[in-house]
């Protein structure tokens, strides 16, 4: 098979920019997702029990964060702390800012999932706790929140997915994930339809991974259900 000139340029692009693409998706895209996910599921959690508190302050702060958040697209979020906030005198760099970002975007977010994960499960088993002498947040952390994990799973799964190819936006912010790596290569090949589609690829292909350990972890948590 004969290749023209411009063929061949572009198979070597590709071929010159997969590693780097691949490396700085599994040195910044995914440990950025991950250390973010994490922090945002701790937030998620308070957030989500000050929702379902009877005090009305912190249900009223939860609220407003949630509503904030989620009323808000994570691009501007992430601009706004990397290039809004220097204008107050604080100046963050680019990797925590995106961290900031993502964790604030994320907890909102899953906050949501949890809060409806803990209000499944059935007033009586929460009577039943308490009735054998188990406080509210031995009853919580003992009984409700083990059950409310198994129903939260699916989605929080789905949230860590969807978070990876987010991180695609700390781009805008000068964070040198995969996507602004793409971007970098592009600018001096001139090829932004082959590197785009070379970096989606890798997203794609972090995702599949993803998805085949979200079905396991969902048939783990399934077996110990039936149990």
């Amino acid at each position: 098979m004969n290749f023209d000139d411009k063929t061949i340029r572009i198979i070597h692009i590709l071929k010159d920019s997969f590693f780097p693409l691949l490396k700085a998706g599994l040195e910044y895209t995914i440990p950025v997702a991950i250390i973010s996910f994490v922090l945002g599921l701790i937030l998620a959690l308070i957030i989500a029990l000050f929702r379902i508190s009877t005090f009305k302050v912190l249900n009223s702060v939860a609220r407003f964060y949630v509503w904030v958040i989620r009323g808000t697209p994570l691009l501007v979020q992430l601009f706004i702390i990397f290039y809004g906030l220097p204008n107050m005198g604080i100046t963050i760099d680019p990797l925590p800012s995106a961290i900031i970002g993502f964790t604030l975007n994320v907890g909102a977010y899953n906050s949501e999932i949890i809060r409806a994960a803990i209000l499944s499960i059935a007033k009586g088993q929460w009577e039943a706790a308490l009735s054998i002498g188990m406080t509210n947040l031995q009853a919580l952390r003992r009984i409700i929140l083990p059950q409310a994990l198994r129903v939260s799973v699916p989605p929080l799964s789905n949230s860590f997915i969807s978070l990876v190819k987010d991180t695609s936006l700390a781009a805008a912010i000068t964070f040198a994930e995969m996507f602004q790596v793409a971007q970098t290569i592009t600018a001096s090949t001139y090829e932004p339809l082959w590197l785009y589609s070379e970096a989606a690829l890798i997203y794609l292909m972090f995702c599949t991974v993803l998805s085949a350990l979200q079905n396991n972890i969902e048939r783990k948590v399934e077996k110990y259900a039936s149990v």
